[in-house]
């Protein structure tokens, strides 16, 4: 397998991934688990690591939060740390007060962002040419959508024993796989990202495939949709 990096335009930050998670799991913001959290939380972290993506500082600052967090929550009250004895307060408060906070603003700027379209509708530039709407590198589907969806190939693998003689010999590149997704999307008609990776028969070749996905979505040759979220992702074309 040979060395390539991908580098995604725009990355959401822990936050986002937190707000995902909670949205995926159905879990109940103001009870966060914070055991499940933290190793979901991890699993994304550390498939980020494997695909060689540019992981931000923020994203090890809460890693190691939520790791504190996880910990207190585990110790009696007896050995709690001194600066905390005064107070007896869930130590997962101060991330939903972050949360929520941050999911506020979040909604807020959405809201706004779909009155500016609207507004745009009702009166229309004529005199200026109309500027170009900045899409997201990873169109409708985002980097959590993808990694999610990755990370379940990998899970396929998880009890199958892998032939270690024939992954020496694999000799998969970046660029042939760009190749065959190109042909296997030839016919304009979508493509699950299941089935992209039904041929796939080891780690190696699955990283290799994923990356390859990646780097069509940057170069805007393949958009990934979802019908509703965390529903099935198709990979299209890009016309």
């Amino acid at each position: 397998m040979q060395e390539y990096k991908v580098k995604l335009e725009v990355f959401e930050g822990p936050l986002d991934l937190l707000l995902y998670l909670i949205k995926r799991d159905e879990i109940d913001i103001y009870d966060i688990p914070i055991e499940h959290i933290t190793t979901q939380y991890m699993s994304f972290t550390d498939a980020f690591k494997m695909l060689d993506l540019e992981l931000a500082g923020e994203f090890i600052v809460m890693a190691s939060t939520l790791l504190y967090i996880k910990s207190r929550s585990l110790l009696p009250a007896a050995v709690q740390p001194p600066e905390e004895e005064s107070e007896e307060e869930d130590p997962r408060w101060e991330l939903v007060k972050q949360l929520l906070e941050y999911k506020k603003f979040k909604e807020a700027a959405a809201h706004l962002g779909k009155r500016e379209e609207a507004l745009q509708g009702i009166f229309p530039r004529v005199v200026e040419k109309p500027e170009e709407q900045a899409e997201r590198p990873l169109g409708e589907v985002s980097v959590f959508d993808l990694i999610n969806a990755f990370n379940k190939i990998l899970k396929r693998l998880e009890g199958k024993k892998e032939n270690l003689a024939e992954i020496f010999e694999e000799n998969f590149s970046v660029a042939d796989k760009i190749d065959l997704i190109l042909k296997l999307t030839s016919s304009n008609v979508p493509l699950k990202f299941t089935e992209l990776f039904s041929s796939a028969a080891s780690r190696p070749e699955i990283v290799v495939t994923f990356l390859a996905l990646l780097e069509l979505i940057r170069l805007k040759q393949l958009r990934c949709v979802q019908a509703e979220p965390f529903a099935e992702i198709d990979i299209q074309r890009v016309s």
